[in-house]
C-alpha cells in the first residue's frame, strides 16, 4: 500500500520489523513535527528447537501483541535479500517476513516494505554501512545515550526511521532538539 507524502505530520507512529526465524527486532518511533521520539524496542525470539510451524506461530503472536501494544500507523519490514552462499537463509526471513506482514494485515496497518541498501542510504548516506555505522546512525539520529542494542533492534530503529522518512519528509532532527 503506498503511503501518501505530507500531509499533517503530528501522532504518526511507525513500527519497524527487521525480520529473522530466531529473533526478530522490533521498535516503534513517533514523529511529531519531525521530532523523534523512541516509544519501545525490543526482540521477539521464538524456540530453535520447535517445529518451523510452531516457531512461526510463536513469532506471529508476538507481533501481533508488538502491534496492538504499540498501535502503528505505518509498518515498515525490510525486503528480502539473498546471499548466494547461504540462500535458506532468504527462505526463512521470506517466511519471517511473511507472517510480520500477515500480523500487520490483520490489523489493517499500511505495509512498507525498504531494501536494506534503502535503509542504510537512509540513515547513513552510504548504501554499504556496517551495521556498526547503522547503530551509530541511529544513536545520534534519534539522541539515545547508547548504541541501540542488539543489532537487530539498530535494525528496526532504522526501518521505522526510514518509513517515517518516506511517508512525511521529516527532517533528521533527534528527539533531544525539542529539549
Amino acid at each position: 500500500m503506498a503511503v501518501e507524502p505530507g500531509g499533517d505530520r503530528a501522532g504518526m507512529r511507525a513500527v519497524g520489523f527487521d525480520p529473522g526465524l530466531a529473533d526478530t527486532g522490533y521498535a516503534a518511533l513517533a514523529a511529531d513535527g519531525g521530532v523523534l521520539a523512541v516509544l519501545g524496542t525490543g526482540v521477539i525470539r521464538t524456540r530453535p528447537r520447535e517445529p518451523l510451524e510452531v516457531r512461526l506461530e510463536e513469532l506471529f503472536e508476538g507481533a501481533q501483541a508488538v502491534l496492538a501494544r504499540l498501535v502503528p500507523d505505518l509498518l515498515v519490514v525490510e525486503d528480502i535479500f539473498s546471499v548466494p552462499a547461504v540462500p535458506r537463509t532468504a527462505i526463512l526471513m521470506g517466511y519471517a517476513r511473511a507472517v510480520l506482514c500477515l500480523a500487520g494485515r490483520r490489523q489493517r496497518i499500511p505495509i512498507v516494505t525498504v531494501a536494506p541498501a534503502e535503509v542504510k542510504r537512509a540513515v547513513t548516506a552510504s548504501g554499504a554501512a556496517s551495521k556498526a555505522q547503522v547503530a551509530r546512525a541511529m544513536q545520534t539520529l534519534l539522541g539515545l545515550p547508547a548504541l541501540p542494542r542488539p543489532s537487530h533492534v539498530a535494525d528496526a530503529l532504522a526501518l521505522a526511521f526510514t518509513g517515517l522518512s518516506r511517508a512525511r519528509g521529516l527532517a533528521r532532527r533527534p528527539a533531544s532538539a525539542a529539549r
